[in-house]
């Protein structure tokens, strides 16, 4: 007995230094960076296009109304049809009852929430979209658009076609960029144009992606008894001769088991992401529209350590994750200090750049005018909000989906306490109030993982698979 740990170290040494990069990694941390980057020269582009700031508020308050919503609501369908297409894969098992068992699922979905947004429509065009109804119809089609490219993206991961995934999540920014070219070309200043350009960009990588046959969902083969297997084939049992069928009938509990608390956390961590802007759209006084648009500017460029962040960390949580999978915590625990340890030096860089160089930026990038304080506090905000964003998802692999349902709550629940609370000044009060909300959550997830380390919770595939989705 005391031989066998000798024996088999010299193997597993190397194996746990290495800790190799999963699949896909690579290629989906570009597509995070190109959409980050995107992002910025949608918002650039699209202001010279319309006529100025003021015209691009309605603009600005879609697009964060959209990503504090739409990936809330389909990033955990996106994620457990992932988890339950990668394990019918492992078995062998067909995909196409599943993939049909989620479209149901997102069909419901997207019709509840628009049914939702009509009926709330005269209060969202009148109190949001300064009475311009055009946005509350390019509201509803992106939440339209929104399911088929989550959905999508779920297909694509589940399946091991990570390109595609890469290909979908990145050239959305692109897409946008190039149409909002266009529409400044013909001399279009609709602010409603523009807003429509966000709903359907998504559609176009998903339509090619589709055509090439990526989405086509893998059957189930049965194989002669003796036969090897190539990669990426899904055997069944064998004896049977060599036919083809879509796979077993698929229960809802498959695709369910987590989804509850994945969409209510989901939804909180994409409300706080982008409650900043949402707010001061909601508390600003008439003419204050322009200040809307600066502080928005700020907050995207507040996030840059954030888009960095989720590009390093796609690569970097999956392995992660793995190690936890096989039992590895020790290993798990040094990966996720240092893991840490980058996102704290990153946050200190960040929100002191942003308070050094920040005004700077911001007038060259996007000509407004904008302190180093308020910056830097975006900043600050941002980075603690990376750490809370790690720690959480380190949770879920260790499966504590309830746990960060609810740190997500406690973190969008402190946020509405501070921002009510402590100032009367617009954009002091949501500063504070993305701050003490980020802490909140990055205390919650920090005991929430303590706790789930010491109990000796093992992960599973689909825990990690729902672990490392990317927040938009």
């Amino acid at each position: 007995m005391s031989s066998s740990p000798d024996q088999t170290a010299p193997s597993d040494a190397p194996t746990r230094r290495r800790m190799p990069v999963p699949d896909g990694t690579i290629p989906v941390g570009l597509a995070l960076l190109v959409a980050g980057t995107a992002t910025f020269a949608f918002f650039r582009i699209g202001t010279v296009a319309v006529g100025g700031e003021d015209a691009f508020t309605p603009i600005v308050s879609l697009w964060f109304a959209t990503f504090a919503l739409a990936p809330g609501f389909f990033l955990p369908l996106e994620q457990e049809l992932g988890r339950a297409l990668a394990h019918r894969r492992a078995i062998g098992d067909g995909s196409a009852p599943v993939v049909r068992k989620v479209a149901k699922l997102s069909a419901v979905l997207v019709a509840v929430i628009l049914l939702v947004i009509l009926a709330a429509s005269p209060l969202i065009a009148r109190s949001y979209f300064d009475g311009d109804w055009l946005m509350v119809v390019a509201l509803m089609a992106t939440f339209a658009a929104f399911a088929p490219a989550h959905l999508a993206r779920g297909i694509c991961s589940g399946s091991g076609r990570f390109r595609e995934y890469a290909l979908i999540m990145g050239s959305d920014g692109v897409i946008r960029i190039i149409l909002t070219i266009v529409l400044a070309i013909i001399g279009i200043k609709a602010a409603g144009a523009y807003g429509m350009v966000i709903a359907i960009s998504p559609l176009f990588a998903v339509g090619y992606v589709w055509r090439r046959g990526a989405l086509a969902p893998f059957p189930r083969r049965r194989l002669a008894a003796g036969v090897d297997v190539p990669a990426g084939d899904v055997p069944i049992e064998a004896g049977d001769d060599d036919v083809l069928d879509e796979g077993s009938p698929a229960e809802w509990n498959e695709v369910t088991p987590n989804l509850g608390w994945l969409l209510l956390g989901s939804v909180f961590a994409a409300a706080l992401l982008n409650a900043g802007p949402i707010t001061a759209t909601l508390l600003a006084s008439d003419n204050e529209a322009d200040f809307v648009t600066q502080f928005s500017f700020g907050v995207l460029l507040a996030r840059i350590p954030l888009f960095l962040f989720q590009a390093v960390q796609a690569a970097l949580l999956p392995g992660l994750s793995r190690l936890a999978a096989r039992g590895e915590l020790v290993e798990f625990r040094a990966g996720l200090l240092r893991l840490a340890y980058l996102v704290i030096v990153v946050g200190i860089v960040g929100t002191a750049g942003a308070f050094i160089l920040g005004p700077l930026a911001a007038d060259l990038v996007y000509d407004v005018d904008l302190s180093g304080r308020t910056l830097a506090m975006l900043a600050l905000a941002s980075s603690v909000y990376m750490l809370a964003l790690a720690l959480g998802q380190a949770v879920i692999a260790l499966k504590g989906h309830a746990l960060v349902a609810l740190g997500w709550g406690f973190g969008l629940a402190t946020f509405v306490l501070v921002t009510w609370l402590s100032s009367d000044e617009l954009f002091r009060r949501i500063e504070f109030g993305l701050l003490f909300s980020s802490v909140a959550a990055f205390v919650a997830f920090a005991i929430a993982l303590q706790r789930r380390l010491a109990s000796g919770v093992v992960p599973d595939q689909g825990s990690v698979i729902e672990a490392t989705a990317p927040l938009e």
